[in-house]
């Protein structure tokens, strides 16, 4: 029986050359995992439950691709009504930031984004400059995001930055957000990853044979976020078809 993140492997190599997207950024990512896979495990309440039902609340979409799961996201929680307007009729004020390293899919956001006065897209590459995340939080005059996003991401930044790329992102991460929605990907993942370059005859990825952080990708992190962010995991949304963990975290208080 082929593994979740074998049928993952396949179905990117019918899509498109795997081995052009070493940081993970697939031109058509969402054809083999729409929206619905992780949404379905995430209440539509989510905002509510967490505490942030008035005023201002800003979202992070971290490595959002083009967009798509970044706006199903939105109107999975916010409930956005047909017309485009950014205030809710309680007075709510939801925004929320995609980016991604990618510029050809962040331009592709950009394009086919519907609620451009709620919903921003940028070109980032948070392993090198976050100074354009302050920058959002002091436009909307907040010092955190509330609720950050981080889905199928760490792989690739472990991969490509080593054991401390990763550990660096979560404390970053867990800096700039009141909660943090992290699914990380299994080691099984990583393996598939690497033999898909070796099929394409190019090298393994530099990192991934010295790497240290190993076997239970989300217990590492959990591990990490609670004993060195301040952070406590909340809550399990269960498990996606690909059989990830969504988790939960939220800020200590001090």
């Amino acid at each position: 029986m082929a593994t979740t993140c074998e049928v993952e492997s396949d179905a990117v190599n019918e899509i498109h050359d795997p081995g052009a997207a070493p940081y993970g950024n697939f031109i058509n990512y969402y054809t083999f995992n729409p929206p619905e896979n992780r949404l379905s495990l995430i209440p539509d309440t989510l905002l509510q439950d967490l505490g942030y039902s008035c005023g201002t609340t800003l979202l992070l979409d971290v490595g959002c691709n083009s967009g798509d799961l970044s706006v199903a996201f939105y109107k999975h929680l916010v409930q956005q009504i047909e017309c485009e307007d950014d205030t809710e009729a309680d007075g709510r004020k939801v925004h929320l930031l995609g980016f991604d390293l990618d510029e050809t899919l962040i331009q592709r956001a950009q394009q086919t984004n519907p609620l451009p006065n709620s919903i921003s897209f940028i070109p980032l590459d948070i392993t090198e400059d976050s100074n354009q995340l302050q920058g959002y939080l002091h436009q909307h005059g907040c010092s955190h995001f509330h609720l950050c996003v981080c889905l199928a991401v760490t792989m690739w930044v472990h991969l490509n930055h080593g054991d401390s790329g990763l550990l660096q992102l979560l404390s970053h991460l867990a800096s700039i957000s009141q909660h943090l929605l992290l699914e990380p990907q299994p080691w099984k993942c990583y393996r598939s990853a690497a033999r898909r370059l070796r099929k394409l005859g190019r090298s393994d990825f530099d990192h991934f044979k010295s790497l240290k952080i190993r076997g239970d990708i989300a217990e590492h992190a959990r591990v990490h976020l609670e004993r060195h962010c301040d952070m406590e995991l909340i809550q399990t949304f269960g498990s996606t078809a690909w059989g990830r963990k969504l988790l939960l975290f939220k800020r200590r208080l001090v």
